[in-house]
């Protein structure tokens, strides 16, 4: 079947194949910029290639590495056009799912970089206290010898730093701006 579409392309309309980059294969195991295919509710339906997902979770791991000293609001506005940019791309895939989990993900991640900037035990104390954590549970935590990426998902740093906190100081979830478009 290959040779037979080689030959039309190449001879018929006189069009040069790339070897590497040409296949014939399942649906499913094709990617095609930046998309594949599933077989979902018995037809064929557009999902996100994995290679670009990984690619856009490697994108917004860099820009919320700790090392990466910035501004939070600088940082917040680079996610922004990351997030805004690839979701307008790939809105006509199929990824609530994935999206939910990457959200997740995310917001741990800006939860690690809130607790790396506040450095100092005293800093972290009066940073919890702030936003409401008791001052004896806030004393407990900000002297914990736990790593940024242990602490991130403690229980009481999803309560200082709520979802709704980190929405209103400027983190866009991506669930919602999928939502907003898709």
């Amino acid at each position: 079947m290959r040779k037979s579409i080689t030959k039309f392309i190449e001879k018929k309309l006189k069009l040069k194949i790339n070897k590497d980059k040409s296949t014939v294969d399942r649906p499913w195991k094709l990617k095609f910029l930046g998309f594949s295919f599933y077989r979902g509710k018995g037809e064929y339906r557009i999902r996100v290639h994995e290679k670009s997902l990984n690619k856009f979770r490697a994108k917004l791991k860099a820009l919320t590495s700790r090392s990466n000293a910035m501004n939070m609001e600088y940082r917040f506005l680079k996610l922004k056009q990351a997030i805004v940019g690839w979701i307008n791309y790939f809105a006509i895939a199929d990824m609530r799912n994935i999206l939910k989990t990457l959200d997740e993900w995310l917001r741990r991640r800006i939860r690690m970089c809130f607790w790396k900037q506040w450095k100092k035990i005293k800093i972290k104390h009066d940073n919890l206290v702030k936003l409401g954590i008791p001052n004896n549970k806030a004393w407990e935590y900000a002297n914990t010898r736990k790593g940024y990426w242990r602490i991130s998902n403690s229980p009481i740093l999803s309560k200082a730093l709520t979802n709704k906190y980190l929405k209103e100081i400027g983190l866009i979830s991506i669930s919602e701006v999928y939502s907003l478009v898709h």
